[in-house]
């Protein structure tokens, strides 16, 4: 029984030093209304900021840290910005890299590049179209909801 607590507590020290790393920053969803309003999103290229708000959520979850891996490329960070056309990571073949920067700075609990990144997709594709999660969940849709109190 002494072996099983030992190695029960040193997997929650383990887990409790491994996760923070690995979670990132999850910023509250007021707060990013309020940093995007700042960052002037509201009415950019057709846009609200309810759309940016509910793209965020089903893309990354607020989440700073987020990563997805869907084989020829990578996403990266709170807008989950595409390896193919936008960051360098390594690993993507013909990476474009239009935003001249590296994709694990989108990975950082400073989002101020990946704000800059974000517009620029925006504005290249005259819209939100490029983000699967905002095209799927958020577009012709009523998203009041999404910033309602903040």
């Amino acid at each position: 029984m002494t072996k099983s607590l030992l190695f029960f507590g040193f997997l929650l020290v383990f887990l409790s030093l491994a996760l923070p790393g690995t979670q990132g920053k999850v910023i509250p969803q007021c707060d990013l209304v309020k940093i995007l309003h700042q960052h002037g999103f509201e009415h950019f290229v057709g846009s609200t900021v309810a759309d940016w708000i509910c793209l965020v959520q089903h893309e990354s979850g607020y989440n700073t840290k987020a990563f997805h891996d869907n084989g020829p490329s990578r996403h990266y960070g709170i807008f989950q910005i595409n390896s193919q056309f936008w960051c360098a990571d390594g690993k993507t073949r013909g990476s474009k890299n239009a935003c001249h920067i590296s994709c694990s700075k989108f990975q950082d609990d400073n989002i101020e590049d990946d704000i800059q990144c974000a517009k620029k997709i925006a504005q290249e594709a005259r819209g939100l179209s490029p983000w699967y999660g905002w095209k799927k969940h958020c577009q012709g849709k009523d998203l009041s909801s999404y910033i309602k109190g903040c």
